[in-house]
């Protein structure tokens, strides 16, 4: 059976593999299918196999606008609902940000085949007489490990190439799988290497099955080297199990009581100056009856007003918190002393303490890059909070009481090194949010399912709050204690969340480990097979002189 059977270029595979595509979203939430995530590289890795660099680019392509068309394209209610742009031009705006991102996905598969074509392999065998040579190690190794290590090196590369767009990793669909056990140890990278490591394991041994069966041979019959990499995954799946936490084992730390204010204002009058004082009116009145709870959270940009100018009503709410003694978080503009220079930020007042100004700002939502030709062009190049700069790195994080907070501002907490960073010295993580510029599509889904993810990483409880969904409370073990309704004005409270002061192993490395791991499969690969070659021409020169 030819391994490039089931890659031959041609329409058929090119619509499977936009097909593939849009099973990754459905893996993730609001679906939480998260078998299709170990499917959806499955194929793909079959449908690449023995492609040459273009094809495999022109695949891999296919397979990323599938997925992005279907799990990011809810950008166009940004574009076209709140930053005012026609349809037509909307639809070709998301188009060309979903093409785009297909691009990035692309082409680091467009390298592995440039590097690891199997063809070399099967070739290579062939002149040496290994038996089967789409069983033996080098090939099994390149199709299942290399293919994995590809894959986790191309999510990688999405959370910092052009700023980054951490959207629709694959590990986000086992939050509260097995594979949840393994976030604290390698995360979201970590699991989603685990996924098509599985993918591809199947996969091979798939082919392997019906391969014998075409041959009339023992169809339940696996290689040694298949034998390994099914049993090294079976093995991962049990320690994952394994190694899933509790939440019973923080009963002992100090704990602290919560009120998270979703005001659910809209954004035309938000962002109304004549509506001001009713805005601030909605969200004293929601605070109100909570100033008893150790910690009230408002959410991001909640005061519509640069820092500097609402100096009085935080005057106003500082000197309750102290009065009742409690802490606010809350998300504001600040105006910094060097004009025309603004900072998304989140701040704490009372018991809380200290600002933070937000690092990885949204293209075009809070920058618009290449301002000087973009600016002006259309409305969604003026949205209002366009202007904001990035916060220096290595900042001091919030303090509540003695203890640290760390906080994230919307988009940060979709990247799990920053976050990282931020948590290894912090008791609790805190998000704040807006993701009313995303309306009733699956993108605020997706966000808090990347925050629950966050805890796991770190072990800690992460506060979400927003102003229009979804608001909530994530435990270290990723259990989701209390949650709100979207488009709902609410305050939602809970009386236990603990403080908890310990390192994980991701919040101390980070994703660094991985990625290295993943750079030595590739390595050693590349060492395999130039052996391989190296054998197979010494063995062509053998066979020319005995004739």
């Amino acid at each position: 059976m030819n391994e490039g059977r089931w890659s031959k270029p041609g329409w058929l595979g090119d619509v499977f593999t936009i097909i593939a595509g849009t099973l990754v979203p459905y893996s993730l939430a609001p679906y939480n299918f998260w078998f299709l995530g170990i499917l959806a590289p499955a194929i793909l890795a079959l449908l690449l196999k023995g492609l040459n660099g273009k094809s495999t680019f022109w695949r891999s392509f296919l397979f990323g606008t599938g997925m992005f068309g279907k799990g990011a394209s809810w950008v166009y209610v940004s574009i076209h609902d709140f930053g005012f742009t026609a349809a037509p031009l909307a639809l070709v705006m998301t188009g060309l940000f979903v093409g785009a991102l297909a691009i990035t996905f692309a082409f680091p598969f467009f390298i592995y085949a440039r590097f690891f074509n199997s063809r070399l392999f099967s070739k290579s065998c062939a002149r040496i007489s290994i038996h089967d040579s789409q069983d033996n190690p080098y090939n099994t190794a390149k199709h299942i490990f290399g293919f994995a290590a590809v894959w986790v090196l191309g999510e990688w590369s999405r959370s910092w190439f052009l700023t980054g767009f951490p959207w629709l990793y694959l590990g986000y669909a086992h939050a509260e799988t097995w594979l949840a056990g393994w976030a604290p140890i390698i995360g979201v990278f970590g699991i989603g290497f685990i996924c098509v490591l599985t993918g591809t394991t199947l996969s091979e041994i798939f082919q392997r099955l019906l391969r014998r069966l075409q041959q009339g041979e023992r169809p339940f019959s696996l290689s040694r080297s298949h034998s390994v990499a099914l049993s090294f995954t079976a093995c991962l799946w049990l320690i994952g199990f394994s190694a899933l936490t509790s939440d019973e084992q923080y009963e002992e730390a100090p704990k602290i009581s919560v009120a998270i204010v979703q005001p659910n204002i809209s954004l035309a009058m938000k962002w109304n100056p004549l509506q001001l004082n009713e805005v601030l009116n909605i969200l004293r009145e929601e605070t109100q009856s909570h100033w008893d709870k150790d910690l009230i959270i408002w959410p991001e940009a909640a005061v519509p007003i640069m820092y500097n100018d609402a100096q009085y009503f935080l005057d106003e709410i500082e000197e309750i918190a102290n009065t009742t003694s409690s802490g606010l978080i809350t998300g504001i503009l600040y105006d910094d002393e060097k004009p025309m220079t603004f900072f998304n930020s989140i701040i704490g007042l009372g018991r809380a303490d200290g600002i933070y100004f937000k690092q990885r700002l949204v293209p075009f939502g809070e920058y618009v890059p290449m301002e000087k030709w973009l600016r002006g062009l259309i409305n969604f190049f003026n949205l209002p909070n366009s202007i904001i700069f990035p916060g220096p790195k290595n900042q001091a994080i919030l303090q509540f009481d003695n203890y640290k907070v760390a906080p994230s501002i919307c988009y940060e907490i979709v990247y799990p090194d920053l976050v990282a960073q931020l948590a290894r010295e912090a008791d609790l993580l805190i998000t704040i949010s807006n993701d009313a510029w995303f309306g009733d599509s699956i993108g605020p889904i997706q966000h808090f399912q990347m925050a629950q993810m966050r805890a796991l990483e770190n072990q800690r409880y992460v506060i979400r709050g927003t102003n229009t969904g979804i608001s909530g409370i994530i435990a270290p073990s990723g259990k989701i204690t209390v949650t709100s309704q979207q488009f709902k004005r609410e305050t939602i409270t809970k009386m236990d969340v603990r403080l908890i002061n310990k390192h994980t192993w991701f919040s101390v490395w980070g994703s660094t480990p991985l990625v290295v791991f993943c750079g030595l499969i590739l390595m050693a690969l590349l060492i395999a097979q130039r052996r391989l070659n190296q054998q197979a021409r010494l063995a062509t020169a053998t066979a020319e002189q005995a004739a």
